[in-house]
């Protein structure tokens, strides 16, 4: 079972550096030279829940081809089996080029969640996790960097991976540093 969603958009940022001090003392002001422009990148990622592996692709767009190029990286990562592929009903997730994609590869079946209920993909806390391995405190040049930064996190985050487990783990048990016994 692979939890799988797309993270997105990610924006190149340059700002201009520290514009300084005027002679007199005052601050120079300086319009920042930040706008959103046509180099969003899309992080599409699968979470193979029983180990906790994850696989990650970038793309310039949220389209089907960026989500087919995941689901062709789910199924060259699972060699055999089936896969079942838990998934939003976004559009591009159920668009005829899919569906055909998918008829295509029988042994792997999407599912979608309901909507309104993104709490049930674990992809979701996954993004949690690449977002502040890869993207906290960055600026980016360009959407090459943004995937050279996800793959780096991906990697470190695939290092020490554990088996993902839905719900809240159990409360630590209260080890006692003494035990008293009282006889009567």
């Amino acid at each position: 079972m692979i939890c799988a969603d797309e993270l997105g958009p990610v924006i190149p940022r340059t700002f201009p550096p520290a514009p300084g001090w005027s002679p007199d003392g005052h601050r120079i002001k300086a319009p920042l030279e930040y706008s959103r422009g046509s180099e969003k990148t899309w992080v599409f990622g699968g979470l193979r829940i029983r180990d906790g592996q994850e696989i990650t692709c970038c793309a310039p767009s949220r389209n089907s081809d960026g989500w087919i190029q995941l689901l062709t990286r789910i199924a060259q990562a699972n060699p055999r089996g089936p896969i079942r592929v838990v998934t939003d009903n976004l559009s591009t997730h159920t668009s005829g080029k899919v569906r055909g994609w998918l008829v295509r590869h029988p042994r792997i079946q999407q599912v979608c969640i309901p909507k309104k209920a993104c709490w049930l993909n674990l992809q979701e806390g996954w993004w949690r996790l690449l977002r502040r391995a890869a993207f906290a405190g960055q600026t980016f040049v360009d959407p090459d960097e943004i995937t050279h930064a996800v793959d780096v996190a991906t990697a470190q985050l695939n290092a020490r991976a554990k088996p993902w487990i839905w719900g809240r783990p159990a409360p630590p048990t209260r080890t006692l540093r003494r035990r008293f016994v009282y006889c009567l």
